[in-house]
């Protein structure tokens, strides 16, 4: 349980309906070579941050083809609506739509605050030419896009390939997961920590980095450009919280990460 001072929100959560969690999960897993910890559904997750101290959560899903955007993104306010006090929703889009703007005008209809983009299981690069429509729309519409960002084992989303929709899209605000680059930590801090537009959170990550390198790592982005992420179902939010409480950060640092910055970026009260 966490010490009450701190309000906390878990910026990274993915979840699935019921009927198809378990395939889903698995998946994840195995194309991350890792055993999931989590099952991927809503219960289970509010029923951790009961038992933990967890205030809320950001919740989303990927769309891996276009026609699932649609029944994703309702999936996501359904459970929004059912849970409002504890649950905060991110829409998906997929580039090769063939309506983008219609894809986002329907994301916030239904109240979602920003984007999830994951380019690696989504198959397209960060600044491929499909996706600059998405990035067009999100600036103009003030829509945060949370981007998975970095792996060693492909170039979809690699640092290299954000930098230049950074400097393209000055207005439009990315966080890259994983600390800007999930295995490839150090080329993303180098590259990446000079943005003003870019933010990072914490998730998958502190499980590989010692404690006194994240904390470098985010002191190198900026503490008010870091969010708390546990990327449930695939890490526990109990274990990611226990590793972050462990970092050698001050309390108005762990208090700015937990709750503070991501209320001001996806503006909410």
């Amino acid at each position: 349980m966490i010490d009450n001072k701190f309000t906390v929100i878990d910026s990274h959560c993915h979840i699935y309906p019921i009927k198809i969690a378990k395939p889903a999960v698995e998946s994840t897993g195995r194309f991350y070579d890792m055993t999931a910890l989590g099952d991927g559904t809503v219960d289970s997750l509010l029923k951790l941050g009961k038992q933990i101290g967890i205030d809320r959560f950001v919740v989303q899903s990927v769309a891996t083809t276009p026609h699932q955007v649609k029944s994703i993104n309702e999936f996501i306010a359904h459970e929004v609506e059912s849970h409002p006090d504890t649950l905060i929703g991110l829409g998906t889009l997929h580039p090769d739509s063939d309506d983008l703007k219609r894809d986002l005008d329907h994301i916030k209809e239904l109240g979602l605050h920003g984007v999830k983009l994951h380019p690696d299981i989504q198959k397209f690069a960060i600044d491929d030419y499909r996706c600059l429509k998405i990035y067009e729309l999100c600036e103009k519409e003030n829509m945060p896009i949370l981007m998975h960002t970095g792996d060693y084992r492909y170039d979809y989303s690699n640092p290299n390939r954000l930098v230049p929709i950074l400097d393209i899209y000055k207005n439009l605000t990315i966080i890259g997961a994983h600390l800007g680059g999930w295995s490839v930590w150090d080329e993303a801090v180098e590259k990446l920590s000079g943005y003003k537009n870019f933010y990072v959170d914490s998730s998958s990550s502190l499980y590989e980095l010692s404690p006194e390198r994240a904390t470098e790592i985010i002191r190198a982005y900026g503490v008010d450009r870091v969010l708390f992420g546990s990327d449930f179902p695939v890490f526990s939010p109990d274990i990611e919280l226990e590793r972050f409480m462990a970092l050698p950060l001050t309390d108005d640092e762990k208090r700015a990460i937990l709750s503070e910055n991501v209320l001001k970026l996806y503006n909410i009260k």
